[in-house]
């Protein structure tokens, strides 16, 4: 063994004492994953990863996702030898009120964190996301000689990510793509919480990507440092396939007692089992939270090829502004987050017409009128661009051989789409999008919550919002979806009522920020109001507005959003034949008429106005904050029926007569 193994193993060692160390201090998480997988991170943190501590944000930096996530103390304790912004001070506060090393790792809240894992699988797919976005800015910006982005994305994967299905759809979607920017490495240490994972898993995972297009290699001991250097050199070559390392470990490596046990994956050691630990390694029982000189030397050296790196790129890019100018400013914008300048100019504004218009189609019209002012716009559909309208037609689509194609298609994918967009919605310079219809985005809830968790800004796009979609029937018609979504918490939902509503709509989701905006469109055609009779389209910014006001002193307040808002206004004129004067209220978002003040939220609904009537073809949950005590609500109280939305609309009550017996209930007339 030459001396250099020799401070490779000290390096790898002091990860491990440091993890298990932190847990047990904790007296809580799950330290037999960095153990055993602590070779994995060092060869990645040491030896290939580019990165810079003192600017975790370089845009050229290699990505590493820790999709098993409850190992992050691995991560956290490379994060700390390597120079980054972590002190021993943050690890010995693991698992705490308001520290940084949380639980799982989070991003925005710690630096060297590139996104937050939580849920098995999730980190997989984000992955994919990241390799999309990567290839993408590459051929938008990359020339020759200036490979301004070159980088990889890595993840330290567990057997619980090849379980879980987002993986499969995932792993689906980067063979297909040939995201040969990927390199995972699998931690197969066969162990999960209820024992040995041959109780539920048995398949030969290596075929399986294999069958999937990936480069697929084996490891056969986690500790052979020389193998897993090799691994990598291998699959940085390959070019052409996603790659993964099957690297075998053992869980808790060097616990006498809990090597190999289920009793290592989520619980501390305890004292006397670390004793053992250290001594198994040759460090002082005595001593907590030890990092020898040595090791503290080698990993800042390692953590300053970095800033090398990142200070060489800059150089690089000071040169790709001079030749490349109009490039380099676009890039800079577009990385800034700031939107281009006069973008909103081509917004398109719809005049009243006789024929109807649904507001998926209108969104499709508005996505083109924008694509061109809005280069770092894209996305694509779950197998349904035809369906929600979402094909940007003047552009080609993301393939293997075209890397600038902005339009994605996803497959029947929803999960990995999702999940898929946050790590692309990760990668500053994009815009992405994602579309399929409002009921599947039950498929898509985890990176739905997430993205919510780290405040950035993926755009989902649902259509097919409600019974109006007709015949389809129970099956696909969305009834708890709304409430549903709009319970978590820092999203934004936009249901818009009309094709103006709908610019509107994408005008807001672009120009959001620190949270997930969710469009939802109808099926069905929709009249286009008249902007010079009823209130402006604009104000759905506001949430709530007051589009069509009572003439003098109004006797109930009309709400609805979407597609019965056209419902409300008709039974405003019916209402007004017999002398009720009513208010209509488009409430297309309750989260951005949440964050109005008060004086505005008492405008529109005055306090003093208590006999109100919400409309909305969903569930009633959450309703009644609006109409007080003394109104009502038309809702969805069972699911849908197959049936052409015409009689669906009759049949739950959805048609102006309803409206207008029910708001005369409520005036007792």
């Amino acid at each position: 063994m030459d001396s250099n193994l020799n401070i490779e193993e000290l390096a790898i060692n002091t990860v491990r004492t440091l993890s298990i160390d932190a847990v047990q201090k904790a007296n809580s998480g799950h330290p037999g994953m960095p153990m055993g997988a602590a070779p994995m991170g060092h060869v990645l943190y040491a030896h290939y990863m580019k990165y810079n501590p003192k600017n975790p944000d370089w845009a050229n930096r290699d990505r590493f996702i820790l999709s098993a996530g409850h190992g992050c103390m691995l991560q956290y304790s490379l994060l700390h030898l390597t120079g980054f912004n972590v002190t021993i001070d943050d690890l010995k506060n693991f698992r705490q009120l308001n520290s940084k090393t949380a639980g799982h790792p989070e991003y925005g809240l710690i630096d060297g964190v590139d996104v937050t894992t939580g849920p098995l699988g999730q980190g997989f797919a984000n992955g994919v996301g990241f390799a999309i976005a990567q290839k993408h800015l590459a051929a938008r910006f990359n020339k020759p000689g200036f490979d301004l982005f070159d980088y990889k994305i890595y993840a330290i994967c567990s057997d619980g990510d090849m379980m879980e299905g987002v993986t499969s759809e995932a792993a689906s979607l980067a063979g297909h793509l040939e995201l040969g920017n990927l390199i995972y490495l699998y931690d197969d240490n066969h162990i999960s919480i209820e024992g040995d994972t041959d109780i539920a898993f048995t398949e030969d995972v290596t075929k399986r990507f294999e069958a999937y297009n990936w480069h697929v290699q084996e490891v056969s001991d986690g500790n052979d440092i020389t193998a897993i250097i090799n691994a990598v050199r291998n699959a940085k070559a390959e070019i052409h396939r996603p790659s993964l390392i099957k690297v075998r470990t053992q869980i808790a490596y060097g616990s006498p007692n809990k090597a190999n046990t289920a009793g290592s994956h989520g619980s501390p050691l305890g004292a006397d089992e670390i004793k053992l630990v250290k001594e198994f390694f040759g460090f002082d029982p005595a001593q907590s939270f030890f990092v020898p000189a040595e090791v503290d030397a080698y990993y800042q050296a390692a953590g300053k090829k970095g800033t090398e790196a990142n200070e060489k790129w800059d150089g690089l890019f000071a040169a790709y502004k001079v030749k490349f100018p109009e490039l380099a400013a676009a890039y800079e914008e577009a990385h800034s987050g700031e939107l281009p300048k006069d973008w909103k100019k081509s917004l398109p504004v719809f005049a009243p017409a006789k024929d109807k218009m649904a507001t998926r189609q209108a969104s499709g019209k508005v996505l083109n009128a924008i694509a061109a002012g809005l280069p770092g716009l894209i996305g694509g559909a779950a197998d349904l661009a035809p369906s929600t309208d979402t094909n940007l037609k003047e552009y080609t689509s993301f393939t293997p051989e075209d890397r600038t194609g902005r339009n994605f298609h996803f497959g029947i994918r929803e999960h990995a789409m999702g999940s898929a967009l946050v790590g692309m919605a990760l990668t500053k310079g994009v815009i992405p999008f994602g579309a399929t219809f409002l009921m599947f985005s039950e498929y898509m809830r985890p990176p739905i919550r997430l993205a919510a968790i780290m405040k950035i800004r993926p755009i989902f796009v649902y259509t097919h919002d409600s019974i109006g979609l007709g015949e389809d029937g129970t099956t696909h018609q969305p009834v708890e979806q709304l409430i549903s979504l709009r319970s978590i918490p820092n999203i934004t939902l936009i249901r818009p009522a009309d094709a103006n509503e709908t610019a509107q709509a994408w005008r807001v989701a672009l120009e959001h920020k620190d949270g997930p905006v969710v469009l939802v469109f109808t099926r069905q055609g929709l009249p286009i109001l008249d902007q010079d009779k009823y209130g402006k389209a604009e104000n759905l910014e506001k949430g709530a507005y007051i589009l069509s006001d009572a003439e003098g002193k109004a006797d109930l307040i009309l709400i609805a959003t979407g597609s019965e808002v056209a419902l409300v206004l008709d039974a405003q004129a019916k209402l007004k034949e017999s002398g009720i004067q009513a208010r209509v209220v488009s409430m297309p978002s309750w989260e951005l008429f949440e964050k109005q003040d008060a004086a505005y939220k008492e405008k529109v609904f005055p306090k003093a106005i208590r006999k109100r009537l919400a409309v909305e073809t969903g569930s009633p949950l959450g309703w009644h904050k609006y109409v007080t005590d003394e109104g009502d609500i038309i809702a969805m109280h069972t699911f849908g029926e197959s049936a052409p939305a015409e009689e669906l609309y009759k049949v739950f009550g959805f048609t102006t007569d309803n409206v207008v017996a029910k708001a005369k209930a409520l005036l007792g007339k």
